[in-house]
């Protein structure tokens, strides 16, 4: 089994974009697969468990691969964790997830799926993307039946050699016997989707490789094909940074989690280093294009960044959503008018006609984390009221500061809230 990191001159459409977009980490049998990818289309999955009701941008990496796929006319599938939701994937996580109800996963399950059906095409076609649901075959499956034909396939002394098990197991907290079957799991399903839909390639994030070898040897060993496996990097932005969080938590690819505006905004403050990058990953503009916005400096960088806040969350949410997102903040940065698509928090009324402290509303306003923060956020100048500047964090913020029923905090230029009574 080979990993593939280095610069490679693929043949096939999918590789040779694949690479240049950065979507290439760890490959097993880069040559062969691109000549399978040459000869016809390639059926290639990803699997999403359910732990939320929404996917948050870590995974649009991911959902983007799928597309790619889907672009250059092979099949996706996005396969949604039914099954190994009731267990958890323990891969490079300090502690043990709690375990689900089938109510929950039902719930998160549904949610999913609807961001991934706004970014890829499903059907019956050739090339349309397929959702599965590993429920479907591991709900039934024999536990004495798992052992026999799948567990006498699998080595322990090699399973405790993944970096993400062995990064739990030097920990107080360890890993349970029930997480410890999760990569047995993934295995299996690669050979049922390989069975029911010809899957031969399996992609992830670069923390998935070792299940994924894993399911390529199973493949190999009981039913004597060549499937391959690919994995992305976990992205960080170039401060380091983890990608899919900001400061006020994760970003959710559902708009009911968080709003448009604000996934707008996400992008919106990329990184200068990142633009280029960012582009390239979670667009569709050509790589030409990509190269050229994330080498512009000064005040044009703000305007690439526009352009990568815009197409990304068109991808997400629609072009027009996106568009009334970007005009948003049009308006609010540059105009300095109020939004009516801004985002709104209510407050209690009675809170706000008796007056609150400035740190507090913008901490019940979710602009800061704690009252800490926000006296911090006062004291360096970064809150407003109305577009004005607080300078006092014990300063009175009242109803008798509405305008138009409602009060503006803003958090430097990054993250603007309307705060209405109720």
């Amino acid at each position: 089994m080979t990993e593939q990191t280095s610069p490679t001159d693929f043949r096939s459409p999918f590789m040779r974009e694949a690479q240049a977009r950065g979507f290439l980490f760890q490959c097993t049998d880069a040559e062969a697969l691109d000549a399978a990818m040459l000869a016809g289309p390639v059926t290639g999955y990803i699997g999403f468990d359910p732990t939320a009701d929404s996917l948050h941008v870590g995974s649009a990496t991911q959902i983007m691969l799928l597309r790619l796929l889907q672009k250059h006319g092979h099949r996706p599938v996005a396969l949604l964790g039914g099954g190994t939701a009731k267990i958890g994937d323990p891969s490079f996580r300090e502690e043990a997830r709690s375990l689900m109800s089938d109510d929950t996963i039902a719930k998160n399950i549904a949610g999913i799926e609807g961001s991934l059906r706004q970014m890829m095409t499903f059907g019956d076609g050739p090339s349309d993307a397929v959702l599965a649901n590993n429920a479907d075959w591991l709900d039934k499956l024999s536990y004495i039946e798992l052992l026999r034909e799948v567990g006498v396939h699998f080595s322990v002394n090699r399973m405790l050699s993944f970096d993400s098990v062995r990064s739990r197991l030097e920990r107080e907290q360890g890993l349970t016997f029930l997480e410890f079957n999760y990569s047995i799991l993934q295995s299996f399903d690669f050979r049922e989707l390989n069975r029911r839909y010809g899957v031969t390639l399996q992609m992830g994030g670069s923390d998935q490789w070792g299940n994924i070898v894993s399911g390529i040897d199973l493949v190999r060993r009981t039913d004597s094909k060549q499937v391959f496996g690919l994995t992305a990097p976990l992205l960080t932005t170039a401060s380091g940074a983890k990608m899919g969080k900001s400061a006020k938590g994760a970003v959710w690819l559902s708009a009911e989690k968080l709003p448009v505006f604000e996934y707008w905004q996400f992008w919106r403050n990329t990184e200068d280093a990142d633009v280029g990058r960012f582009l390239k990953l979670f667009t569709d503009l050509p790589i030409e294009e990509c190269d050229r916005l994330g080498s512009l400096e000064g005040a044009s960088i703000n305007e690439a960044k526009k352009i990568l806040a815009t197409e990304a969350t068109a991808l997400c949410h629609g072009r027009a959503a996106a568009e009334e997102a970007e005009e948003t903040a049009r308006k609010v940065f540059e105009a300095g008018t109020t939004a009516a698509a801004l985002p709104t928090r209510t407050l209690p009324r009675a809170d706000l006609e008796a007056g609150m402290p400035a740190f507090r509303i913008f901490t019940e306003a979710g602009l800061a984390t704690s009252n800490g923060e926000a006296r911090r956020l006062i004291r360096g100048g970064g809150a407003r009221v109305n577009d004005v500047q607080i300078k006092d964090e014990g300063q009175t913020v009242s109803l008798a500061d509405a305008v138009d029923g409602s009060i503006k905090l803003s958090s430097g230029k990054k993250h603007h809230i309307l705060v209405r009574p109720v």
